[in-house]
């Protein structure tokens, strides 16, 4: 039986060791733990990882992040919603987004041109930019193709931004697909739909994805699975891996609970009973705040995978 130990901070504490010795204090504190055992294992059985996520992480500065580990080649999948595209591309045309607080004046925050995320704050000029950026990049696109599956639209798009920060870019670069089951919703579907109207014959074609995503899984291959929040961009991963036997490992950041019948907060024991996980897949369930739990997991995850001689 496992024992309750006591946190001690020691000077010069790594993150690895830090996240290690919260396997021993309880609560949250071990799942968060657990978490970066059952990536490691991930990692260590040379799994196609899943890293999926919703736009108000890319809203945050997690986008770089996701950016970053993309150059490390550690997923190998990502999926996400319309609203990280736009962001990603806003972000790479120069927009700063600010920090604001969580009671700011919103009627006043309209009027100036401000839109809040939380306590993010996106500045409307910054949406202008990308209009006219998309407009650019759309006609470039469609003077090669008429027809494209989303990914392949992800895929051109992150090609021409040339921003190391960019996941469009960093993935593209590494030839690591992005899904976006949803891409119709937000700005960006909506820049889709105006150039459309210009020209009827583009067409981008979302179910060609789904056939994609599952020849491209195997019930041979160890499948893993990293989601952070839920909706569509944690469901189409599941499904998906459901069609090849289901996921080995899952790890699943959150701040949703079970009791509402969502997908956001939908545990991995009820995955079992879909298939979408196996009954012996390895799982870890973390609730808190991803901004916070995320970039203590990975960077645990990248410490020891360097040890390990794991990191390229």
């Amino acid at each position: 039986m496992k024992l309750v130990k006591d946190f001690l901070w020691s000077e010069g504490m790594s993150v690895e060791a830090l996240v290690d010795s919260l396997g021993s204090v309880g609560y949250q504190a071990t799942e968060l733990s657990e978490a970066v055992k059952v990536i490691m294992k991930m990692k260590r059985t040379n799994a196609r990882i899943f890293l999926t996520f919703t736009s108000n992480m890319a809203t945050s500065g997690l986008r770089g992040f996701f950016a970053q580990l993309c150059e490390l080649n550690i997923p190998n999948i990502l999926v996400t919603t319309s609203g990280s595209i736009e962001e990603d591309i806003i972000k790479s045309l120069g927009e700063n987004f600010e920090i604001t607080n969580f009671n700011a004046d919103d009627v006043s925050m309209h009027e100036r041109g401000e839109n809040r995320v939380g306590n993010l704050l996106i500045h409307t000029s910054g949406y202008m930019k990308f209009e006219d950026k998309m407009t650019e990049l759309l006609e470039k696109i469609y003077e090669k193709k008429k027809r494209i599956s989303s990914s392949e639209l992800i895929y051109e798009i992150g090609m021409m931004l040339n921003d190391n920060n960019s996941v469009l870019f960093q993935a593209a670069k590494n030839n690591i697909p992005i899904y976006c089951p949803g891409i119709a919703d937000s700005s960006f579907g909506f820049q889709l739909y105006m150039f459309q109207q210009k020209h009827p014959d583009f067409v981008v074609d979302v179910i060609k994805d789904m056939e994609r995503i599952t020849v491209d899984l195997s019930f041979d291959e160890k499948k893993g699975l990293i989601s952070l929040g839920g909706s569509i961009s944690k469901h189409y991963a599941i499904f998906a891996a459901l069609l090849s036997g289901g996921f080995d490992y899952a790890v699943y950041l959150t701040t949703s609970h079970s009791s509402s019948g969502s997908m956001s907060g939908a545990t991995t024991q009820e995955a079992k009973s879909w298939g979408k996980i196996k009954d012996d897949g390895e799982a870890a369930t973390v609730i808190g705040d991803v901004s916070i739990t995320f970039p203590l997991i990975m960077s645990s995850v990248l410490e020891k995978m360097k040890k390990e001689g794991l990191l390229k």
